[in-house]
């Protein structure tokens, strides 16, 4: 899944190749991808792309509609023209790029495109999402709070205003497993499965322990790896067009998707906890004091 460093990358791609340049083609190939109808999808077309941001792991493209109505005031006039395109890619989507849009008919059903957009200096991008389980989301909206998944996102754990105070108050009172809170959307924007076990490996900890256990040192000690770990892979992507960004990611991690390999910090071997969708990674030696994690469903440590 796309996390924040490569959506990150994504967007900083999309700002610097994209703004200023006008839609002039929106189709949408999976309409269960398009979640709203208000502005309709044809709204996009003839819009300006003003600029680029990221909510969480949510991509943000601000447009410019057209002229507003010169009867409404400034205020009214500026919200009837902004519109924006809201996309997340969920766990296997992501943004296919050219620099020459195809041509080719785009046959709904019989394609992994969700959307194709192209743009008037016949550039564009394609949302794909591989596999049968299909939950990537697009949504056209006046205001990026009108999506229910960004209104609900915690803070952003890369913002100035996300003191260490700040994260330790998030889990206080907390008697949830760590590896959940960091991926819980509501309480941290932007971490998934691959960074909150990067994150536990740099700060050797557990995926099991519980949040609100957790000592001040291990709190400091957790919150810096998370600001290292995330600072770092979005430096790694950043510059990077949306092609290399997935390798990129991959090339960096020290435990994810690295099982039965060494550990980078210790040489122990990368062990797996499997679920029905997904798995974690953690080293028993940085992180567990050598024990190995039973499946999270019996909740206990297997000596």
């Amino acid at each position: 899944m796309p996390e924040m460093p490569e959506v990150e990358g994504l967007t900083r791609f999309l700002g610097e190749r994209a703004a200023g340049l006008t839609i002039t083609k929106a189709r949408v190939a999976n309409i269960a991808a398009l979640k709203t109808y208000d502005p309709p999808i044809d709204a996009l077309v003839g819009a300006r792309i003003v600029s680029a941001s990221r909510h969480g792991k949510f991509v943000d493209l601000r447009l410019d509609a057209g002229a507003p109505d010169p009867a409404a005031d400034h205020a009214s006039a500026f919200a009837q023209t902004e519109i924006h395109l809201v996309f997340h890619l969920a766990k296997a989507g992501w943004l296919r790029w050219y620099e020459t849009l195809p041509a080719t008919v785009i046959r709904p059903g019989k394609t992994p495109i969700a959307l194709r957009v192209g743009f008037d200096d016949g550039s564009g991008f394609d949302l794909t999402e591989a596999g049968t389980k299909k939950s990537l989301a697009v949504s056209v909206v006046r205001h990026p709070q009108d999506v229910p998944g960004v209104a609900r996102l915690g803070p952003d754990p890369l913002q100035p205003a996300f003191t260490r105070d700040v994260f330790a108050a998030l889990l206080a009172g907390r008697r949830t497993q760590i590896k959940g809170v960091l991926r819980d959307q509501s309480i941290i924007a932007g971490v998934g499965n691959a960074y909150s076990d990067e994150i536990l490996h740099a700060a050797r900890m557990s995926p099991y322990a519980l949040a609100a256990n957790l000592s001040p040192e291990e709190i400091t000690r957790l919150y810096e790896a998370m600001r290292s770990t995330l600072t770092d892979a979005v430096n790694q992507a950043s510059g990077r067009p949306p092609a290399e960004l997935k390798d990129a990611k991959r090339r960096g991690m020290a435990v994810h998707g690295r099982r039965g390999e060494a550990c980078p910090v210790c040489g122990d071997e990368v062990r797996s906890v499997f679920f029905a969708d997904n798995s974690l990674e953690y080293c028993p030696t940085c992180q567990t004091g050598g024990k190995l994690l039973a499946d999270r469903r019996l909740s206990r440590l297997l000596k």
